[in-house]
C-alpha cells in the first residue's frame, strides 16, 4: 500500500496477513500488526544519483571548488548587496527583491567578463538569445 506525504515522502506499508507466518518476520518488523513501514523521500534516487557524483575522483575535485566558486556568490551578496536582512514582508515581494538583487549581480558579472575578455560576452549572448525563455526573463 502506497501514501504520499507533503512533506515528499511515500511510505510503503506491508500487508499484515502476508507477514504473519512468514519466516524472516523477526528481521523485519516487531509490530504487533506484523505490518513493515518504508519511507522513502521522492528524490531519493536522485540524491543517490548526487552523493555517486560528489564522492567520484572527479566529483571530489570539484566539490574542493565549492566554496571559492557558489558559497563566494551567497557571501557576496550578504555582505555586498545587503542581503543579510529585508526590508519587505512576504513571499512575492521577497522574492521580487532577491530576483532584482540576483540579477544585479549577473549584470555585473557580465561586465567583468566583459572588460576581461569579449569572447565570454558573445558566449553569453548567444546562450541568451538563442535559448528558451523563462518566464522570469520575459
Amino acid at each position: 500500500m502506497l501514501q504520499q506525504y507533503r512533506e515528499g515522502y511515500r511510505e510503503y506499508k506491508s500487508k499484515g496477513y502476508q507477514c504473519e507466518n512468514c519466516t524472516s518476520k523477526q528481521k523485519c518488523t516487531n509490530s504487533k500488526n506484523n505490518q513493515k513501514i518504508v519511507s522513502i523521500h521522492i528524490w531519493n534516487e536522485y540524491i543517490e544519483k548526487a552523493e555517486d557524483i560528489r564522492y567520484s575522483p572527479m566529483g571530489k575535485g570539484s566539490y574542493s571548488l565549492r566554496s571559492q566558486t557558489i558559497e563566494r556568490v551567497f557571501a557576496d551578496a550578504k555582505e555586498k548587496y545587503g542581503m543579510r536582512d529585508t526590508l519587505y514582508r512576504g513571499l512575492a515581494q521577497v522574492s521580487k527583491w532577491v530576483r532584482l538583487k540576483y540579477a544585479a549581480m549577473n549584470l555585473k558579472k557580465l561586465a567583468v567578463w566583459r572588460a576581461k575578455s569579449p569572447y565570454h560576452f558573445i558566449i553569453f549572448l548567444f546562450y541568451f538569445l538563442f535559448s528558451q525563455k523563462e518566464p522570469t526573463f520575459q
